[in-house]
């Protein structure tokens, strides 16, 4: 169960280990090294090298051989207070080399049980253990940024869902109110605002599902799912006074084609709805570069900002005045364009143009292949 702890049997610290293992070196060298001595040096003074038969170790034992009697037992000092000195210097050493990795594991005890504000902020030069936690402060900014944000999705998502509800009970309690209303005309705006909950709640699972990244990627030629969201969205223009003009290249990309569709559609509606009130255009192109698929959505309209437009892909936000035109979405088209080009690891940019309007550009891993560009077409 998430949250839980792992039960595991107890252990030594890594400290205890790298301390051990300091000390048990340093005896072992210190061994070999007197070793190296007397097979070297009390061998019967000798200046032969020669490694010393098994009798010359019973010598040891012999009392009358004065050297190697003295020798031994002082070899065992040495011995001794290396383990001391190897286990005492082991763990000071241990304790300071370990010291960034304490650091770190105190800072995940805090973010567990705090904010998740908390930077370990590691000093020092880079290193293998500055690099973890400048990895993991990395790693602590990005989470807190995405709690935030689906805290504020949350928020704005329960906003959204309580204004349809809240109509659909008013208007319930008109007519209980006033038996002789028209019913039709009740009906008929109980079936508006309960298409505009299930937009909202389709658009919410969509959302879902493009940040989840549960889909089979494949190749799909952007420059058709363009013409087809194009031919599908032709009444709604046409309806608006809006000409869409269509331009381009085969541009494959690797994706859902479901998802792909879904996010051209939302491009080419928020440009239609979006628009001058008469007269509008959008240009839609597609354009393949090394190794990236492009979608190119331009449309006129009011003159935007820079700040207005870096927020229009929040969920829920719909530019300047834009909550007032009778072609208002959910707030979620140019949010959901957002995720699916995320799951995608695309790139969305966002630019006001200088006469007015957006131009949108959306760049996705591309497979190479091109063909000649296709004529242009007016819709």
């Amino acid at each position: 169960m998430a949250g839980r702890r792992v039960d595991r049997r107890p252990g030594l610290s890594v400290r205890l280990k790298l301390t051990l293992s300091y000390a048990g070196f340093l005896v072992v060298a210190g061994a070999l090294l007197l070793a190296a001595v007397w097979v070297f040096l009390l061998r019967e003074r000798s200046n032969s090298l020669a490694v010393p038969h098994r009798s010359d170790f019973l010598r040891v034992f012999d009392p009358t051989n004065f050297g190697p009697v003295v020798f031994v037992p002082a070899g065992i000092m040495v011995l001794a207070f290396l383990l001391v000195f190897g286990l005492v210097g082991g763990w000071l050493l241990a304790g300071r080399i370990l010291a960034p990795l304490t650091r770190i594991t105190d800072a995940t005890r805090q973010v567990t049980n705090g904010p998740l504000s908390y930077r370990i902020r590691l000093p020092g030069r880079h290193d293998e253990f500055r690099e973890l936690a400048d990895s993991f402060d990395l790693m602590l900014a990005r989470f807190e940024a995405h709690v935030a944000e689906q805290q504020r999705f949350a928020a704005n998502a329960s906003h959204e869902l309580r204004t349809p509800l809240a109509v659909t009970q008013a208007l319930l309690d008109v007519a209980r109110d006033d038996p002789d209303r028209d019913i039709g005309e009740l009906v008929e705006r109980l079936r508006a605002v309960n298409t505009r909950a299930i937009g909202l709640t389709e658009a919410l699972l969509l959302l879902s599902r493009a940040n989840q990244r549960s889909f089979t990627r494949e190749h799909v030629d952007l420059s058709l799912l363009a013409e087809e969201a194009t031919e599908t969205l032709l009444p709604l223009a046409e309806k608006r006074g809006v000409t869409i003009e269509t331009s381009g290249e085969m541009s494959v990309a690797i994706g859902s084609q479901a998802l792909l569709l879904q996010l051209a559609t939302n491009l080419v509606h928020n440009a239609i709805g979006h628009n001058l009130p008469d007269r509008g255009v959008v240009w839609v192109s597609t354009s393949a570069r090394p190794g990236t698929a492009v979608l190119t959505v331009e449309n006129t309209g009011e003159k935007l900002t820079s700040q207005l437009v870096s927020t229009l892909t929040e969920p829920f936000r719909r530019g300047t005045e834009r909550l007032h035109t009778g072609h208002a979405g959910v707030g979620l088209g140019l949010a959901i364009v957002k995720s699916i080009t995320q799951a995608h690891d695309g790139t969305l940019t966002l630019t006001p143009r200088p006469a007015g309007g957006l131009r949108v550009t959306v760049e996705l891993p591309a497979v190479a292949h091109r063909r000649p560009p296709r004529p242009q077409r007016d819709m």
